[in-house]
């Protein structure tokens, strides 16, 4: 049985990795087979299409920022509330409410599920 604090440092880990693009530290986190899906297309990701995403939003936004309001540990892993934060291209900010449940297994997210609103998603695609 996993501890509510490890499951919780898993997510920290995880937001740091991200916020830094340290892709190596993301496929640590990461289980080898892990499942991501968004709400917006209900598609499945890999872990590898996963990091290329992470590396387009990267390229798309400076200073970017996923800015935690609340991760809370759920049995088999944990829910977070966020926002990412950056500058677009045109200087304009950018922020984007977003919810992610992860299942986490032996310390690495098994599966991520996130929900945003694709209209606020969309200046970082134009």
């Amino acid at each position: 049985m996993q501890h509510e604090t490890d499951v919780l440092a898993v997510g920290e880990r995880f937001i740091v990795a991200l916020n830094a693009a340290d892709e190596a530290a993301v496929r640590t986190i990461y289980a080898p087979d892990a499942r991501i899906w968004h709400n917006f297309d209900q598609r499945v990701q890999t872990v590898d299409q996963n990091i290329e995403s992470m590396h387009y939003v990267h390229s798309r936004l400076r200073n970017l920022n996923y800015d935690v309001k609340s991760r809370i540990a759920i049995p088999g892993g944990f829910v977070q509330q966020h926002v990412l934060r950056g500058v677009l291209p045109s200087g304009e900010e950018f922020a984007m409410p977003a919810c992610a449940i992860c299942r986490v297994e032996n310390g690495r997210i098994t599966s991520l599920e996130e929900y945003l609103d694709t209209a606020q998603a969309r200046p970082l695609f134009t």
